[in-house]
């Protein structure tokens, strides 16, 4: 679905085969009429993002699509094999040099165009991904690893939580946060910690909390000597059978 997404809004179609933006609105490029970058510009499509998407499909089993791609990836490259960091995807501007699916006045070549390139040759012959650290396969694919906690934050406010887990609180301030697991008839504290990145975590003893319980808790904030004004509440729920151990249980609520 991400994938759906990424190729409505990045996708580029060339005549020497698909391209892609590195995200929306980039304004690392030439301007709309082919003048060159000058702090302003049009992010263009890059060849080596053409070089990640074949590894994706060749991770999805979609080889003659990998193939393809590796082959725009050459098409892309100027009469001496050199890979340029961005190709123009607009209608030519010749006197300017400057032509659809050419490359364009950007980096040339870009090493790690290039090293995307051989990367993608060898997993195209080996029939799989040679650079995929196997210690994460091992960890999510085999072992199926999920993390114990799921989060909580003020742009990220979860509906619920599955049995079993720690409800981890994350503020951009400290803070002292009260809660309760019995409607307020006990009450415990947790304050948050600095994890170093601006971050201020804390995490629920929430794991033994049975289904049908709700997790009800506001916070105090020390700097400023006040309090939220209001509870926020995550019940928790049983794991649904048809739903994978390893599923998002994250969605936001919004306000």
């Amino acid at each position: 679905d991400t994938a759906k997404v990424i190729d409505a809004l990045l996708k580029v179609e060339t005549p020497f085969g698909c391209t892609w933006h590195r995200y929306n609105d980039d304004g690392y490029g030439e301007h709309e009429d082919g003048a060159p970058f000058d702090g302003t510009g049009i992010g263009r499509g890059w060849p080596l993002l053409t070089g990640e998407r074949a590894h994706f499909e060749l991770a999805a089993g979609r080889i003659e699509n990998a193939e393809r791609l590796l082959t725009a990836m050459e098409s892309f490259a100027n009469e001496g094999g050199l890979i340029s960091e961005q190709v123009w995807d607009s209608p030519d501007i010749p006197e300017r040099g400057l032509h659809f699916g050419r490359p364009s006045g950007s980096a040339m070549p870009l090493v790690w165009a290039h090293a995307e390139y051989l990367k993608l040759r060898r997993s195209l012959r080996d029939g799989q991904l040679f650079d995929r650290p196997p210690q994460t396969v091992q960890r999510y694919l085999v072992k199926k690893t999920i993390s114990p906690r799921v989060v909580w934050r003020f742009n990220h406010k979860i509906r619920s939580m599955p049995v079993g887990k720690i409800l981890r609180i994350e503020t951009m301030a400290p803070t002292v946060i009260h809660w309760s697991s019995d409607n307020w008839n006990t009450v415990q504290e947790a304050t948050t910690h600095d994890v170093g990145l601006g971050i201020h975590i804390a995490d629920l003893t929430t794991e033994a909390l049975s289904e049908g319980k709700q997790v009800k808790f506001t916070f105090y904030w020390p700097d400023a000597a006040h309090w939220e004004g209001k509870d926020f509440v995550v019940p928790v729920v049983s794991l649904r059978s048809d739903v994978p151990a390893h599923a998002d249980w994250t969605a936001t609520d919004e306000e």
